[in-house]
């Protein structure tokens, strides 16, 4: 390796955390900027709808994948096939054209593709763990599911 590719490799190590978590509190504030809004329009309005609620829990998963980055320095691939669901019922309850089958057939389909890869992500990680990181500073003593 020469020096040039050792200077952005130690830049890279020293700085693009500082990026990610820049990001990732933006993220943050945009989402519950996002939520406060959508809660301020239901109050407006004085009704609470189930697309209303859903839309609540998508925001809530993005929080909670936030938390979860800040807390293990991962971002586990389920939590964006969740709140890919979670929008789909949203779909299905706001925007949907209940009188097309083949479009509805299609959503179905959707949804259990996402629930198969989330089948699939929860096999691998019990039956094909990741090895431990050795620049992690502490690893996990018991398996998390």
């Amino acid at each position: 390796m020469n020096t040039h590719e050792a200077v952005v490799r130690r830049w890279g190590k020293q700085y693009l955390p500082w990026v990610e978590d820049l990001g990732l509190i933006l993220i943050l504030i945009v989402t519950l900027i996002a939520g406060g809004q959508a809660m301020w329009a239901m109050l407006e309005h004085g009704t609470i709808a189930l697309a209303d609620l859903l839309l609540l829990f998508i925001y809530l998963e993005l929080v909670t994948m936030v938390r979860m980055y800040f807390t293990s320095r991962k971002l586990p691939v389920r939590m964006p096939l969740y709140i890919a669901m979670v929008a789909i019922a949203r779909h299905i309850v706001v925007d949907a054209n209940h009188s097309e089958y083949l479009g509805i057939l299609m959503i179905a389909a959707a949804v259990l593709i996402l629930a198969l890869a989330v089948l699939v992500v929860r096999f691998g990680h019990i039956h094909y763990p990741y090895p431990p990181d050795p620049d992690s500073p502490s690893q996990p003593t018991e398996k998390t599911y």
